[in-house]
């Protein structure tokens, strides 16, 4: 039996009506009257219809549909040329189905792209205000309640952290960045690099042409990420002309290849990450930075989605040549800690856009830099976040993971 096809309703729908208005008000345009009065009616006299086609097909009638028949309506105007700025927008943006919106394109609405949404929306303010938030000393009576929620909501392990009682923790803060019993994460010493934190393995492999996956099938550019190889401090790094130059400067040994791994720590993670490897920190660079979220489906809708955030890179070596790790900050996650740089300041009200803060650890006194061993305390973030590291290693690297598997510090990630 063919399927029938299902006929829009002879009335959108009062909630897409309402919708259409807040978006034209917010690019400027004139609510007319007809529209104004369509969603200004009170909100119980709102009617559910149900469509007698739904039965032979089985299909909900989303929204969408109304709305798009709204907007057609709007086809025999001059298709004014609009850019949606307003952060109200983003909002909508994320409430509506992705599909609702694209009806906007066909009656000369121009949105500006994701990210431009994304930024309009005061994302440092508020991690600040967060922060803030964080640092607020809890009355005795409210420390479990408040904690348990937490626990509740993420899935956090107590039984893993050195101080068990709820009420030990004054703030948000000292519980977000509370410590771990010694035996809650054996380090592996079987293999060469370790996890640094806990967290889920978004992607890992090889570094192709240049190029590195955030999640699958999203890539961003290496040199955006780790920023030119001419730094401010007189490190010795000629400027990148080309991909492939760019990527010899990284690979220090003939015969060896670049690899990468992409670590999303959820708020309910233990928050301090370690270092994977034995080797030696040489360089920090800062790129203040947007605050957007780095929860895996925004990885995959939003592209170079860690090259617009704020990060820490630090580079140096291990035993097989070039060896990074980068902490990138997400929303409410503006404070990025290294425990032995005290000079590392994020979050900050003001910055450069495209801008970055080079700093080296190789002094005249300390020529090598800051040795790290493996599994030792490295820094911290606020909630959760992101870390990626990208090193050189032989050919015969083998990574022991699968994409989207969890992972806790100290596990297995790959070895020769």
């Amino acid at each position: 039996m063919p399927e029938k096809s299902i006929q829009p309703l002879s009335e959108p729908c009062h909630c897409c009506a309402l919708c259409l208005c807040w978006l034209r008000r917010a690019a400027g345009m004139q609510v007319t009257g007809s529209m104004r009065s369509t969603g200004s009616g009170s909100w119980r006299s709102w009617d559910w219809r149900f469509h007698p086609n739904l039965l032979a097909t089985g299909r909900l009638y989303f929204p969408q549909l109304a709305l798009r028949r709204r907007l057609g309506q709007l086809s025999c105007m001059s298709k004014p040329a609009l850019k949606l700025r307003s952060w109200p927008l983003t909002v909508l943006y994320y409430l509506l189905p992705f599909g609702a919106l694209r009806p906007l394109s066909r009656v000369g609405w121009r949105p500006v792209s994701r990210v431009a949404l994304y930024k309009s929306v005061p994302t440092r303010l508020l991690s600040r205000a967060w922060g803030r938030l964080n640092q607020v000393e809890l009355p005795h009576w409210l420390r479990r309640p408040v904690y348990s929620l937490y626990i509740w909501t993420f899935g956090v392990n107590m039984k893993e952290a050195a101080v068990e009682d709820l009420h030990h923790y004054r703030n948000l803060s000292e519980f977000f960045r509370r410590k771990l019993k010694p035996q809650a994460r054996p380090v592996c010493g079987l293999h060469s690099v370790i996890s640094p934190s806990d967290g889920k393995i978004l992607n890992f492999g090889q570094v192709k042409n240049c190029e590195v996956e955030q999640v699958k099938g999203v890539t961003y550019s290496l040199e955006s990420f780790l920023g030119p190889r001419n730094s401010t401090d007189d490190l010795a790094f000629p400027p990148a002309t080309s991909h492939g130059s760019f990527r010899s400067q990284l690979v220090t040994r003939e015969g060896n290849e670049l690899y990468h791994c992409v670590i999303y720590l959820a708020p309910g993670d233990y928050h301090c990450f370690h270092s994977p490897t034995d080797w030696t920190v040489s360089h920090r660079r800062h790129f203040p930075g947007s605050l957007m979220s780095v929860n895996p489906g925004m990885a995959r809708w939003i592209k170079e989605l860690f090259c617009h955030n704020e990060r820490v890179v630090l580079t140096g070596d291990w035993k097989h040549g070039f060896f990074s790790l980068t902490a990138v900050g997400a929303t409410n996650v503006g404070s990025i800690r290294i425990y032995f740089d005290q000079d590392l300041h994020t979050n900050s009200p003001r910055y450069s856009k495209g801008s970055y803060n080079d700093f080296s650890f190789v002094t005249h006194t300390n020529k090598e830099g800051i040795p790290m061993r493996k599994g030792e305390h490295l820094g911290e973030f606020n909630l959760g976040s992101t870390i990626v590291l990208i090193f050189e290693a032989p050919k015969d690297f083998n990574f022991k993971l699968k994409a989207g598997q969890k992972i806790r510090f100290g596990e297995a990630l790959g070895s020769l």
